[in-house]
């Protein structure tokens, strides 16, 4: 039974442990289920929250799925926590559609220095935007969605943030039905 205890993180925990018990709640709150992305979007931000700057400074925390209706590549706001978003955003344009069209993720130590960076939060300075990739057993995999992470300070992510939210990614491309 999901209880909303799974986004109570402990005060002070490492970065390291904040994503451990992200990635287990996770994969317990996704089991025998099909549209997990609001839960997820819940888990990061309680889990950034609990965490010492420049983790506590996300401001910004959710998904943006692939639009099925386009005939052109883009992408359509999902769940997210925190401030009203872009709604649409193409391949190829700002972080997001970066990471969208090259299936990387990319990880901005300072979003002014991004071309075509997208301000959708002028707040925000950092970001890390992960593609989250589907497809059949064996076959290609293709952009589905992508995580979204923003930062109201420079330098907000890291490789710890980078390796844990891409087994987020994992999961979630395995987790849903796309």
């Amino acid at each position: 039974m999901v209880h909303a205890d799974a986004s109570n993180f402990e005060q002070g925990v490492t970065k390291e442990d904040a994503y451990e018990q992200v990635l287990l709640q996770a994969e317990g709150l996704f089991t025998g289920h099909n549209s997990n992305l609001g839960n997820a979007a819940s888990l990061l931000w309680h889990a950034y929250k609990s965490l010492p700057a420049p983790s506590s400074e996300v401001n910004w925390a959710g998904f943006y799925v692939l639009d099925p209706s386009s005939s052109r590549p883009q992408l359509i706001l999902g769940p997210f926590q925190g401030k009203v978003a872009c709604q649409t955003i193409p391949f190829g344009r700002g972080v997001c559609g970066a990471a969208a069209q090259t299936q990387k993720t990319q990880l901005v130590k300072d979003v002014e220095e991004f071309p075509g960076h997208i301000a959708c939060d002028g707040d925000s300075k950092s970001e890390i935007v992960v593609p989250i990739l589907s497809g059949p057993e064996g076959g290609e995999k293709k952009v589905v969605a992508i995580i979204d992470i923003d930062c109201a300070v420079l330098n907000g992510f890291d490789e710890v943030d980078q390796k844990n939210l891409e087994q987020l990614a994992d999961l979630l491309g395995r987790s849903c039905d796309w």
